[in-house]
């Protein structure tokens, strides 16, 4: 039987990870797992159902019950399509307080594991190196400076017909990146044994390649195995 091989990247909003995710996935021949997806989905679902952000029993009985389905670029939440809807501003937000809690990071947190324990998986998000599969084969940690992920960011938004201004986005970030990092559980933070990339200045394809190398080296002692 194949040996199933986890890839964990993890990195702050912006960094390009679920593009770069979803690339390196189709190349490998592998599952794509975007985590910060389920935790838009339960923000999602926490909104329509007018439940309080801070209202955290609650919560976590919707986290619980959530039913997410991750296919390709498709997300469904409970069988409904909300690939769309999940990627509102307004949604971003209210899933970076979501994720802050607990009990809804357990709750999502066992999902990804069982989706890990099926098949070979490229999983994105902000603390799969260091708690969903510490065991990981491959670990990235995707970075780039503020401003450019602002920009990437504003793209977009842009390109969804949303209008913002890069300064607006760039603030944004930065209190993203700061309520991140500061959270009591599962805070994002750089695994010892990740490989760092930062990927400012660089293009898709340019990123795409070098996280290629690093997947490589980890699984093969750098031999040319992989498509």
């Amino acid at each position: 039987m194949e040996k199933r091989v986890i890839v964990a990247i993890d990195g702050p909003a912006g960094a390009g990870k679920s593009t770069l995710a979803r690339r390196l996935a189709a190349r490998l021949g592998y599952l794509y797992i975007d985590t910060g997806a389920m935790y838009r989905a339960v923000a999602l679902w926490a909104i329509r159902e007018q439940i309080s952000l801070d209202d955290a029993p609650r919560l976590e009985q919707l986290a619980a019950h959530a039913v997410i389905g991750l296919q390709d670029a498709r997300v469904e939440l409970n069988g409904e399509d909300v690939t769309a809807a999940i990627r509102a501003p307004e949604i971003g937000e209210a899933a970076s307080r979501v994720s802050a809690l607990p009990a809804v990071r357990r709750a999502m947190v066992r999902q990804q594991q069982q989706m890990g324990e099926t098949a070979s998986v490229v999983m994105e998000g902000r603390d799969i190196g260091t708690v969903v599969f510490p065991l990981a084969e491959v670990k990235i940690y995707l970075d780039a400076e503020p401003r450019v992920r602002a920009e990437r960011r504003l793209r977009d938004l842009e390109a969804q017909g949303q209008a913002a201004r890069v300064e607006e986005v760039e603030v944004e970030i930065r209190r993203r990146d700061e309520r991140d990092r500061t959270r009591a559980d599962s805070p994002l933070q750089q695994a010892p044994d990740a490989v760092y990339f930062d990927s400012t200045g660089l293009s898709p394809d340019e990123v795409e390649e070098g996280l290629l190398r690093i997947v490589r080296e980890r699984t093969s002692n750098g031999k040319e195995v992989l498509r």
